[in-house]
């Protein structure tokens, strides 16, 4: 069972290592203090800024691309950060170890992001339904399908669908 989101939670977003490269996300109100400490500093919004990652003793972990997401314009609607690093397994523990050295933060249980962007209001349950079915595409068909829903396609033709048959108001006030 999750805990509740004034944890920060970190997880591997891309691909299982070894890979050339790996994406840690992190998500919650730590994030812009565990920025600072991995980093230096709190780089500018949505700007893909090329760091050297840190571990609280100041050892260097590695050096790559950090970027910053502040709530609520963010897909979990908090305060959240990328981490682009090399992908061999030992990098991506030690950021992981760097990591965990922080109060406050936890590893990310399966689905917890899209989780708590759908707490959030940032989508509603058709759309993360459709971003699990877009990760899980086999086929070109698939992914298209997967991809307007995750856009928000079925949540239009539904709400279209409510309008129509919604039975007619009342005027204000009368």
């Amino acid at each position: 069972m999750a805990k509740a989101s004034s944890d920060t939670i970190y997880a591997l977003a891309s691909g299982q290592v070894p890979a050339a490269v790996a994406v840690v996300r992190l998500s919650g109100p730590a994030t812009p203090s565990v920025l600072v400490s991995v980093c230096g500093s709190v780089p500018a919004a949505r700007t893909a800024t090329l760091r050297t990652f840190r571990n609280r003793d100041g050892a260097p972990i590695d050096q790559g691309l950090v970027l910053w997401f502040p709530g609520p314009a963010s897909f979990t609607g908090e305060d959240s950060a990328e981490f682009h690093l090399h992908g061999g397994v030992a990098v991506v523990s030690a950021m992981f170890g760097a990591l965990s050295e922080h109060d406050g933060l936890r590893m990310a249980e399966p689905g917890e992001f899209s989780r708590r962007a759908f707490g959030n209001g940032k989508l509603d349950l058709t759309e993360v339904e459709g971003l699990a079915d877009l990760v899980a595409a086999g086929t070109e068909q698939q992914r298209r399908q997967a991809l307007d829903q995750s856009r928000g396609m079925l949540s239009g033709l539904l709400q279209e669908w409510r309008g129509k048959n919604d039975p007619p108001r009342a005027p204000v006030g009368a």
